[in-house]
């Protein structure tokens, strides 16, 4: 299955609290139900104004979808191709 990176632009994303952040990820749990089976949420980094996510679908648009639904930006999708890390290197 695909995995994707998504970027979403959040002003002062890095400044929510742990109850905003724990309600976003509830809404997003929520269209992922709803949704089914074929996308998954990996992780999200949450930087200063953007939230990085990794999921996991049959495409982009399922994708898009999910943010439509929830209420998110998705300002970016691309597939992630490979992963690299320091044991590439080896």
């Amino acid at each position: 299955m695909p995995k994707f990176l998504i970027e979403r632009t959040l002003p002062g994303a890095g400044d929510l609290t742990a109850e905003q952040l724990k309600a976003i990820s509830q809404t997003s749990c929520s269209v992922l139900r709803n949704l089914g089976p074929q996308i998954q949420w990996i992780e999200s980094f949450v930087t200063p104004n953007k939230i990085y996510c990794v999921y996991v679908a049959p495409n982009a648009e399922l994708i898009r979808e999910h943010a439509r639904l929830g209420g998110f930006p998705a300002d970016s999708v691309e597939p992630i191709r490979e992963t690299i890390s320091p044991v590439t290197a080896e």
